[in-house]
């Protein structure tokens, strides 16, 4: 080949090399998580971005390989979010194509930074590069799920729960642990075939054997009796959901299923009745009450409130608890941006969509546990539980966890299994068992270890019906929360950087 071809060649190749086939890489990895959870793909396809970022001639090729890398991943990944602004937000389909993909970009900065960053400081050893890259991938992650409020969805550790080995870590250091762990598998993958020498192996089988072992050690343990709880699934659909003249026949489809399923705990899923809370008839009310006494027991009820002020525009997302213990009450805090409210300057956005009642007023950051059916009960709505962090603050005091959604704004989706996934990884980190009452799915029992007890088929009305036991005590990682996950990715850097010393560094 002369040389002249060899440089077409390579000019041809580069934009390949800097853009789609770390795209491919990403969008690839999203098979990783639910409903696929092929939770081995993940390391195989950060092994080949780690090739790709240290061979980079420099950091600006490094970051674009990264960012190809995040564009492809969540681009995939939370595809589900423009069938909310465009199916039933009402969004014109380029707006919504085009605030998709702004909004991936975004998501798409924090890995390119952590890749920009890792080849620009690329350390000159196989361990310290595998230390370096596992840890800026982990910061990054940690990044993005608090700048600006946060948005976590699709944290690499996920990835990561049963069948995969590493699971075991997840009480100890949650899912940003998780993700530290997989991305120095995958770092540790592209060096032994690289180098071709089995340590590489030996300390991925360690890995996978210790997170074996952990997975079979116990950290909380069963408190008081088992209760019967049944989890209620309306399968109201989003377009009618908030119209006037469905409201009577939702309300009566919600009585007719509490009605014919009694329990000790009742959980209704988010606004599940579509209507202010002070609106609806006493005698409704009454009647959930007295169904809820039937077991001398309590049902949780999502429905928006709103404060008694007459010149006050002030409305919470909201729970509601009625039955034989005194009424209790909760506010959602953690609000969806451009969902359920509008950041700065963003109020043009939310009239454009047609999304009712869209800006929430917030809950207080810290609300103590619902003393509900002889349980004390940590409630989340929504996308709540995605912040692992913000639930310990009822620990070690809250026995169960119980999150009410309603996913139907994402229709036929990803959005349903990966929410799932989500919850499972709460309930490993806290060892308490998680409730799910969900519009259209997935309204499932999950045990403290993660595993799925039992599920309802999405987009069917129905109620799941169980045994649940309350757990009390504490993981490591409810003590100490995602701060194991960051100082494990610093004390990682900073054994890096200790090594830069006296150490010939790679240009840049």
């Amino acid at each position: 080949m002369s040389e002249a071809s060899g440089a077409t060649r390579r000019k041809l190749l580069s934009p390949v090399t800097c853009y789609l086939i770390p795209a491919t890489l990403g969008a690839a990895s999203v098979a990783s998580f639910a409903p696929l959870e092929q939770f081995w793909l993940l390391p195989l396809t950060l092994a080949a971005l780690f090739h790709l970022l240290q061979s980079s001639p420099n950091w600006q090729q490094a970051f674009c390989r990264a960012f190809a890398f995040g564009l492809g991943y969540f681009l995939v990944g939370v595809s589900w979010v423009y069938v909310s602004m465009s199916v039933f937000g009402g969004l014109p389909m380029p707006l919504a194509a085009l605030a998709v993909l702004l909004f991936c970009v975004f998501l798409a900065l924090f890995p390119a930074i952590a890749g920009g960053l890792f080849r620009r400081f690329l350390p000159a050893t196989p361990v310290r590069r595998t230390l370096a890259f596992a840890a800026a991938l982990t910061l990054a992650d940690l990044a993005r799920g608090y700048f600006l409020t946060g948005f976590p969805w699709l944290a690499f550790g996920y990835s990561q729960t049963a069948p995969s080995p590493l699971v075991g870590f997840a009480p100890l250091v949650g899912v940003y642990g998780l993700g530290f762990l997989a991305a120095f598998i995958a770092a540790a993958i592209a060096c032994a075939l690289q180098q071709h020498h089995g340590r590489w192996g030996v300390s991925i089988l360690v890995m996978a054997f210790v997170g074996w072992v952990l997975s079979g050690q116990q950290w909380t343990q069963p408190a008081g009796d088992s209760i019967r709880v049944a989890l209620v699934q309306g399968n109201v659909a989003q377009d009618v959901k908030w119209q006037p003249e469905h409201t009577r026949a939702t309300l009566n489809d919600y009585l007719d299923l509490v009605a014919r399923h009694p329990a000790k705990l009742t959980v209704l899923p988010e606004t599940a009745l579509p209507v202010f809370f002070d609106t609806l008839p006493q005698a409704y009310l009454q009647e959930l009450a007295r169904l809820a006494k039937r077991q001398q027991g309590d049902l949780l009820l999502g429905v928006p409130t709103r404060t008694a002020a007459a010149d006050s525009e002030d409305y919470w997302n909201a729970a509601i608890s009625l039955g034989v213990s005194p009424n209790q009450h909760y506010a959602k805090s953690h609000l969806v941006p451009f969902g359920e409210y509008a950041p700065p300057g963003f109020d043009w956005f939310l009239r454009q969509m047609n999304i009712p009642m869209a800006n929430f007023s917030s809950g207080s950051a810290r609300q103590p546990a619902l003393h509900l059916a002889g349980q004390r009960v940590a409630l989340n709505i929504c996308y709540e539980d995605l912040f692992g962090n913000a639930l310990r603050a009822t620990l070690p005091d809250a026995t169960l966890l119980v999150n009410m959604s309603n996913t139907a704004w994402f229709g036929h989706s990803l959005a349903q299994s990966q929410h799932l996934q989500i919850a499972r990884l709460r309930a490993l980190e806290t060892g308490r068992p998680m409730l799910r009452a969900t519009n259209t799915g997935v309204t499932a029992i999950i045990a403290p270890d993660g595993s799925v007890v039992a599920r309802l088929p999405e987009f069917e009305s129905g109620v799941l019906t169980g045994e649940v036991q309350g757990y009390t005590g504490l993981t490591p990682y409810a003590r100490w929360g995602d701060m194991a996950a960051l100082l494990l990715a610093l004390g990682a850097l900073a054994w890096v950087w200790q090594g830069r010393a006296g150490s010939k560094i790679p240009p840049s």
